[in-house]
């Protein structure tokens, strides 16, 4: 039995598709977020305990379905490799937080207004 003090909540994900397959959504987000604050993309897959391949993968098919760069790589030397979020990345990511902003307060808007 549920406990009365407990707040029931609505959760809900978002992601963007294309064709059907799947082009970008959180787990995407959080990437590009880490690979923006950390300029590697080595260091955003570690951080998300990924491998580097499978974070090089999920960019890759993203630009891909997307028909734009997102990540902007430069090779390693002395001082190891770098990566920077294209203007586009940006974009994307910004108006995917609107995005999921919006969508949320819809939800919890229909949520209240249900009276669970």
């Amino acid at each position: 039995m549920r406990d009365p003090s407990s707040k029931l909540d609505v959760r809900s994900k978002i992601w963007l598709e294309i064709d059907g397959e799947p082009v970008f959504g959180q787990g995407r987000e959080e990437l590009l977020l880490l690979i923006q604050k950390g300029s590697s993309i080595n260091a955003a897959a570690k951080a998300m305990g990924i491998p580097y391949r499978k974070a090089w993968t999920y960019i890759d098919a993203m630009e891909k379905r997307l028909g734009f760069p997102l990540v902007r790589r430069q090779k390693g030397g002395v001082g190891g490799g770098a990566s920077s979020l294209t203007p586009q990345a940006a974009a994307l990511l910004e108006k995917f937080e609107l995005l999921q902003r919006g969508f949320n307060d819809m939800v919890n808007s229909k949520f209240n207004e249900l009276d669970f």
